[in-house]
């Protein structure tokens, strides 16, 4: 059984960083496409990040390019979202979704391809 739980977030200060885990405490990882979702306050969800499950393609959405980087454990069965220089528009909640169907070289960048979702951890920066 897939299920996938996020970890990481907290409280931060603009400009700092935090690191968001997922992991699937019902199994292995390493054959799912990741993706990495916000939602804020009145706003819809959108996609911020996702990584193939061979961990050589990414991508990311304009707005935390540079800033944030995905990358993948598959020894750790864990997937993590090392985010830098947070801004108050940052904060959400942030979900890792996870994906079977793309194979190994690509991932997607919209809701509706994937299957699996975590609970979400919320991430908020302010001073």
């Amino acid at each position: 059984q897939v299920q996938l739980v996020e970890s990481g977030g907290g409280l931060v200060q603009p400009g700092g960083s935090l690191r968001l885990s997922c992991a699937n405490s019902g199994g292995s990882l390493d054959r799912f496409a990741i993706g990495w979702f916000r939602q804020a306050p009145g706003k819809e969800r959108e996609g911020i990040s996702c990584i193939s499950a061979n961990g050589r393609s990414t991508w990311y959405r304009d707005s935390v390019k540079g800033r944030f980087a995905v990358s993948r454990d598959n020894a750790e069965n864990t997937v993590y979202l090392q985010m830098n220089s947070l801004k108050p528009e940052d904060t959400a909640v942030y979900y890792c979704s996870g994906d079977l169907r793309s194979g190994n070289h690509v991932c997607g960048s919209r809701g509706n391809e994937y299957d699996y979702w975590g609970q979400g951890t919320q991430v908020t920066v302010s001073s």
